[in-house]
C-alpha cells in the first residue's frame, strides 16, 4: 500500500471514528460504528488498487559493441509509463538481441545497415529495434499520422540510397515505405521540414531539400503515406544546410535557407502551386513577396559574416528570427526583418539554446570564442543584454548545450567545458575530459559540475527532467565498419547515484541516461 493510501486511512480514522463515537451514548452502540470505520479502512487499503508506478533508475547505461552511432536522439513515451523513452539510431550487422529476424538481410539490406531502437527511459531496457535503411540521411520523429491509422505518430527515416520509411514509435513496425527520387549525386540538406497538410490526408507533409551541383531543389512528401505530393523543383538558390520553416504574421509559410551572408527564401504556397499547377490552401504575404528578389529569391538582411544558424524564437506578436553569423548574433523582427539588437562575437561554433532566466525573461545561451578563450553567456532575448557570463575553455568537438524547464518557470542550462588541470604533468588537450555543468538562474554564482566524460560525444539533448547523452562510437582496431556476423550486444551497466550521467565506451556505442 502506498504512503498516500496510508495517510488517507489514518485521516478516515481520525475524522470519522470520533464522530461516530461522539454520537453514541453508550459503549454498546460503539461497536457497529467502529466496525463500519474499520470496514472503510479495509476498502481503501486493499480493495481500491493503487496505481502502478514504474521502477525508475536514476542513472543507467547501455553499451553496444562494434556499432557506429548517429547524431540523432528523440524522446517519446513508447511503453506508456508516463516516462519519456529514448529513440536513437546505430549502424551494425544484427540487432542487439542477436535475433536473426532482426538482421539486415531479412529486410533487404546489405550489412552493415542502420537500425532504429527504442529503450526505456526508466530502466534502459530495449523496447524494440529493427533495421530501417541501408544508411541514414535524416530522421524526423513525432510525425502525426492520419485518423484511423495503426499508429498515432511515426518516425520518418530518410535513408540512403533513395528510401523513405515511417516507423511506428510504439511498436517499431513499418507503417509505410516509399522510394525517393533523389539522384546519385544529390545531397540532402537537413532538416526535414514539416509543412501543412497539402494532400488532405490528415497528416502534416514533409518538405525535403536536396542540393544538386549549385542548385537547391525541394520535394514535398505526404507524412501519412510517403507518396510524393509535388515533384522536385528548383528553389533558384544555392544555399546550405540549416534551413527552417517560418510563419509570418499573415500566416504565410516561407522556407528560409542560409546563403552565405544573405538569407534566401521561397514561399511554400508558390513552390507547391508552381509544380502541381493546383491552388493551395496556404496563404501568401504581400510584404514578404515585395521584399523577396524575384531573380535571386534573397531577402535584404545586413549580416556581418556568413550565416551559420537560423532559429524561430518567441516574439511579442509571433515568432521572430534569431540569426547567428560567424561574427554576430542578430535578432530580426519576424515580419519586416528589421534588426532588434546585435551582439558581436569572435567565433561561433554551436547553435544557441533558448530558455528562461526569469519567469518573464526569455534568454538565449550562446558561446563566444573557442579553446581557452571561450565564454558562455546568457543574453536577454528581448534586448540582447548580457544576463550572465562565465569563461569556460572548450574543445571543437564539444556537444551542444541544452536547457530544461523547472518548476519555478525558469530554465536549468546545461553546457560542456574542459576543466583546466592543476597537475603540470597533464599537458595533453582534453586530458581531464569534458565536463558537464549546470546553471540555474536562482543561483547565478553557482556552477554545478554533473559529469566527466573522456570520449567524444555524438549527441546530447534534454527532455522533461533528464538530459540524454550518446557518445561517439569508436570502431574496433583494424576495421572500417562493423563486420558481418558480429551483431551488437547491449550490456546493461551498473547504475550509479546522482542526478545526471554521461556515457563512456571504448570501443563501441553507449547510450546513457
Amino acid at each position: 500500500m502506498s504512503n498516500t493510501a496510508v495517510n488517507i486511512c489514518v485521516q478516515i480514522l481520525v475524522w470519522t471514528c470520533p464522530v461516530f463515537l461522539g454520537k453514541t451514548g453508550s459503549n454498546r452502540v460503539v461497536e457497529p460504528h467502529l466496525f463500519a470505520c474499520l470496514l472503510v479502512v479495509f476498502v481503501v487499503s486493499f480493495i481500491i488498487p493503487c496505481p502502478d508506478r514504474p521502477v525508475l533508475q536514476g542513472v543507467w547505461r547501455i553499451d553496444y559493441n562494434a556499432a557506429v552511432a548517429y547524431d540523432f536522439l528523440a524522446a517519446e513515451d513508447v511503453n506508456k509509463d508516463k516516462i519519456q523513452d529514448i529513440l536513437f539510431l546505430y549502424k551494425n550487422t544484427n540487432s542487439s538481441r542477436g535475433n536473426s529476424s532482426f538482421s539486415c538481410a531479412d529486410e533487404g539490406f546489405s550489412c552493415p545497415c542502420t537500425f532504429v531502437a527504442a529503450v526505456s527511459g526508466a530502466s534502459g531496457s530495449v523496447l524494440w529495434e529493427r533495421p530501417v535503411a541501408q544508411d541514414r540521411a535524416f530522421v524526423e520523429c513525432g510525425i502525426l499520422q492520419p485518423r484511423g491509422s495503426a499508429a498515432p505518430s511515426a518516425c520518418v527515416v530518410l535513408g540512403r540510397p533513395g528510401s523513405l520509411v515511417a516507423v511506428d514509435t510504439l511498436t517499431g513496425k513499418t507503417l509505410w515505405s516509399q522510394p525517393s527520387s533523389f539522384g546519385g549525386n544529390a545531397s540532402v540538406l537537413s532538416p526535414l521540414l514539416r509543412v501543412p497538410d497539402l494532400d488532405a490526408d490528415g497528416a502534416p507533409d514533409l518538405l525535403v531539400l536536396i542540393q544538386e551541383e549549385n542548385q537547391v531543389n525541394g520535394s514535398i512528401y505526404s507524412g501519412g503515406t510517403g507518396q510524393q505530393v509535388s515533384p522536385p523543383d528548383s528553389l533558384g538558390v544555392d544555399g546550405t544546410s540549416g534551413s527552417i520553416l517560418h510563419v509570418t504574421r499573415a500566416g504565410a509559410h516561407y522556407v528560409l535557407i542560409p546563403c552565405g551572408t544573405a538569407l534566401c527564401s521561397r514561399s511554400v504556397k508558390g513552390l507547391y502551386e508552381k509544380v502541381s499547377r493546383r491552388d493551395s490552401p496556404l496563404k501568401s504575404d504581400p510584404l514578404w513577396e515585395d521584399m523577396l528578389s524575384a531573380a535571386s529569391h534573397r531577402l535584404v538582411v545586413h549580416s556581418s559574416g556568413a550565416i551559420r544558424y537560423l532559429m524561430n524564437v518567441p516574439g511579442k506578436a509571433g515568432d521572430d528570427l534569431l540569426l547567428v553569423s560567424t561574427e554576430a548574433y542578430m535578432l530580426l523582427d519576424g515580419q519586416d526583418l528589421t534588426p532588434r539588437w546585435t551582439f558581436g562575437t569572435t567565433q561561433v561554433l554551436r547553435k544557441p539554446v533558448l530558455g528562461y532566466y526569469k519567469p518573464d525573461t526569455p534568454a538565449v545561451l550562446v558561446e563566444n570564442g573557442t579553446g581557452p578563450d571561450r565564454q558562455v553567456l546568457l543574453l536577454d532575448l528581448g534586448s540582447g543584454a548580457v544576463l550572465w557570463s562565465q569563461a569556460l575553455p572548450g574543445l571543437p568537438g564539444d556537444p551542444p548545450s541544452a536547457s530544461l524547464p523547472t518548476a519555478d518557470h525558469r530554465s536549468a542550462f546545461f553546457f560542456w567545458g574542459v576543466h583546466e588541470p592543476t597537475d603540470s604533468n597533464q599537458t595533453e588537450p582534453g586530458a581531464a575530459g569534458r565536463r558537464l555543468y549546470m546553471l540555474h538562474p536562482t543561483l547565478p554564482g553557482v556552477l554545478l559540475e554533473l559529469d566527466n566524460v573522456s570520449v567524444p560525444i555524438v549527441a546530447f539533448q534534454g527532455w522533461s527532467t533528464w538530459p540524454r547523452v550518446a557518445p561517439r562510437a569508436t570502431r574496433p582496431s583494424g576495421t572500417g565498419s562493423p563486420a558481418c556476423g558480429t551483431g551488437a550486444r547491449p550490456r546493461q551497466a551498473g547504475r550509479a547515484h546522482g542526478e545526471e550521467a554521461a556515457a563512456v565506451t571504448r570501443p563501441g556505442t553507449s547510450v546513457h541516461h
